[in-house]
């Protein structure tokens, strides 16, 4: 395709420029579904696991990293260029970096950003004290309790945009939460993204599995906002893997650029089993993911200095004796408090961990594991937690009571980082002075004026005594989520989006598909 043609086809239509900004910032009634924060602002410190001298030692090896073996960027000739002229040494497609330089390349990124949704009241500011929940991303599978584990289909695709744009508690529409596998592949991204932008008002991620995805996410994201404001500001975000270890492939290096170019985040990720992808010490790699992430991160401020990026991270183990991932484990969780420690140090918006888990089953061992990584993510300073809603089977199934179950414990991390407040109504001394020494407060003017907002209510949990319980037909969480998501589904209302964008969109995707046959590999 010429450079002509693709500007054609990124042109939006003239009543669609007329309306944009009605289309795609229009404010929708506040009281409408959902109601929730668009995202929390941590209260609570986060948790400081090594000492100065220890980060310095892990922030040394990565330098020695860097300097003495090198990375390799393979089929990206223009990323090769640009780091030879920032000074590093190039050979070939092996690039090695001596000390400091990419931490002075970095410091034009910035520390925080908003990434802009159509409907403003959902933007998301991303950095500082900030968090922001997303679900999970990239399962082929999808599962639930009636039909069990299956490929996932584009209606499959929809419904957990529609289940994510429903929830109180997710503040992001997310990206790939799972793979339509009856849609070309290689059309399958501009089915994904319009689903995102129709189908939620809500921040998204667009494509980055080819460079021309990459572009088509932005040409898409330039009709919904306007060209002017997408130059401007952040609408949507990549999520970009390393190869690890020590390779960057073209596909991920110039679909990372392609954000940057346009502005547009990057998030910069390192997916690395222990003992497999990197070493099986975890101080090793933890070094050598901090080598890789400021790699990519750093190839984003040359392509376009100032432009946005998320220092990401994804930690995880393997099973010794079988060979197999392990997900949700305590090694990878208290390595995520030290990766937090090093994305702070480079002033950079921190992406790491999620509802981890290998269970098979939405069931307690589900929990148990994503417990342990959801809290590492919230005490390690996370600001964008990727897979926040169900990651179910290693990554491998979304499933639609997972979904419901994470979104719900969501809920009371919202609860859990705002810490505890100590002013003179929640020291309750009123309470003290009205009720006697072996009283109780259930009627107290203290308990009745506070009761609506002093806890956390689930919508999963069951807390009513046994009785009522076994009469109810005795069901268990995962029953439970299953009666919910199906409600939510049920009770989905879309947002509105203006005729001429929508028009506007769905005109570019016909006319990007046409351009091209079908692909299913």
């Amino acid at each position: 395709m010429s450079e002509s043609d693709s500007q054609v086809l990124a042109s939006p239509s003239a009543p669609a420029r007329a309306n944009r900004r009605s289309g795609g910032r229009e404010r929708r009634d506040p009281n409408a579904r959902p109601s929730g924060p668009a995202y929390i602002k941590r209260v609570i410190p986060t948790y400081e696991v090594l000492g100065e001298e220890s980060l310095l030692q892990i922030e040394a090896t990565a330098d020695r990293i860097l300097a003495e073996i090198g990375l390799d960027i393979r089929d990206d000739d223009e990323a090769l260029a640009l780091f030879k002229k920032s000074g590093a040494k190039v050979d070939g497609m092996r690039v090695r970096f001596e000390p400091g330089h990419l931490q002075e390349v970095l410091k034009t990124a910035p520390a925080q950003f908003t990434q802009h949704a159509r409907n403003p009241a959902h933007s998301v500011p991303i950095g500082g004290k900030n968090i922001v929940f997303s679900p999970a991303y990239g399962s082929p599978f999808v599962m639930d309790l009636d039909r069990g584990r299956r490929y996932g289909t584009i209606e499959d695709f929809q419904n957990f945009i529609k289940l994510a744009y429903s929830s109180p508690w997710l503040h992001h529409s997310g990206g790939t939460v799972c793979e339509p596998t009856d849609v070309p592949v290689n059309k399958r991204h501009l089915d994904m993204v319009y689903a995102h932008m129709r189908y939620s008002d809500k921040a998204y991620m667009g494509s980055i599995t080819s460079e021309q995805r990459a572009e088509d996410s932005i040409a898409m994201s330039r009709i919904l906002f306007g060209e002017k404001f997408v130059d401007e500001n952040c609408v949507v975000l990549g999520n970009v893997n390393v190869n690890s270890p020590l390779l960057w492939d073209g596909t991920m290096t110039k679909s990372a650029r392609a954000y940057a170019r346009a502005n547009q985040a990057a998030v910069i990720v390192p997916f690395i089993l222990g003992g497999a992808m990197g070493p099986v010490t975890n101080a090793g790699a933890i070094a050598q993911a901090h080598a890789e992430t400021m790699v990519g991160c750093a190839l984003t401020q040359l392509e376009r200095p100032g432009a946005p990026v998320i220092y990401g991270n994804f930690l995880s183990s393997m099973s010794l004796r079988s060979g197999s991932p392990t997900f949700g484990t305590p090694e990878p969780a208290i390595g995520s408090m030290v990766v937090g420690q090093l994305a702070r140090r480079l002033n950079l918006p921190l992406r790491c961990a999620g509802s981890f888990t290998t269970s098979k089953l939405p069931d307690g061992q589900a929990m148990q594991e994503s417990v342990m990584s959801m809290l590492s993510a919230i005490h390690c300073g996370a600001n964008f937690i990727l897979h926040a809603a169900g990651f179910l089977d290693g990554l491998l199934s979304m499933s639609y009571e997972k979904f419901m179950m994470d979104a719900d414990f969501c809920g009371a991390l919202h609860s859990y980082v705002n810490g505890v407040t100590v002013d003179e109504n929640t020291l309750a001394m009123r309470a003290f002075q009205d009720v006697t020494p072996g009283g109780h407060y259930l009627g107290s003017a203290h308990t009745m004026a506070n009761y609506t907002t002093a806890f956390f209510d689930s919508s999963i949990s069951d807390d009513t005594p046994f009785e009522t319980w076994a009469e109810a037909g005795q069901s268990d969480a995962a029953t439970r989520a299953n009666k919910r998501w199906k409600q939510s589904l049920a009770e989905y209302v879309a947002p509105r989006m203006d005729e001429a964008v929508d028009e506007a969109l769905r005109d570019f995707i016909d006319r990007k598909k046409a351009s091209m046959p079908d692909q299913w590999y």
